[in-house]
């Protein structure tokens, strides 16, 4: 009879929540096998046996964050009104934020890079936006260069979400306060035509 494993899914599971939630909140050099693996109740065997040392793990913390936030964007559904999808790609972006708090701060503190190209990879979590400011340039609704607009865009919405995050925002204001901003940043990248009518009708929070 084979021996039982002990490195299984739930101690891999385990160490990835650990180095998440440890990367979030210390500095990175602190963030050693060993600390991790005691935090999670595991051997520092388990994590080269299942991660391959310190970098596989970090990557795997990395790609859960990526994954994770890509699966949100893409899952908003495209309508006939381009604003208005960028708008509700704006609101995941923020929910899935408030919700894996500390995946958002790994993946926005330095362990991944933001490329507004969206060049990095099919799962690359700007690829919803991109493909939302393509559809909004195409139907002449925005104006502008598309990773231009993306960067303006986005700069914006982390800006919102990292302060929220941070409780630097009044919570009493911190939704209206989302909305204005957002809807300003689109108005200003708008087409004459589209600002009129955005102008006309608030987009849905």
């Amino acid at each position: 009879m084979g021996r039982p494993r002990t490195n299984d899914e739930t101690v891999k599971e385990r160490l990835v929540v650990c180095a998440t939630e440890m990367l979030a909140t210390r500095p990175r050099e602190s963030v050693t096998v060993r600390a991790v693996a005691a935090a999670a109740e595991a051997s520092t065997t388990a994590v080269y046996s299942l991660f391959g040392g310190k970098d596989g793990l970090i990557g795997a913390v990395r790609d859960r964050a990526v994954a994770g936030l890509f699966q949100e964007l893409s899952a908003v559904r495209s309508s006939a009104d381009p604003l208005a999808d960028l708008y509700a790609l704006a609101v995941a972006y923020r929910s899935w934020g408030r919700g894996h708090r500390h995946l958002y701060t790994v993946l926005f503190g330095g362990v991944q890079s933001f490329d507004p190209s969206g060049e990095t990879g099919a799962s690359d979590p700007i690829r919803p936006l991109l493909a939302a400011i393509d559809r909004a340039l195409t139907a002449s609704v925005l104006d502008g260069e598309a990773t231009s607009i993306a960067l303006s865009i986005w700069a914006t919405l982390h800006g919102l979400v990292t302060l929220e995050l941070a409780g630097a925002l009044d919570a009493a204001t911190t939704e209206a306060a989302f909305h204005s901003t957002m809807h300003a940043t689109l108005r200003g990248w708008a087409t004459p035509a589209a600002f009129h009518t955005l102008r006309q009708a608030e987009l849905a929070p």
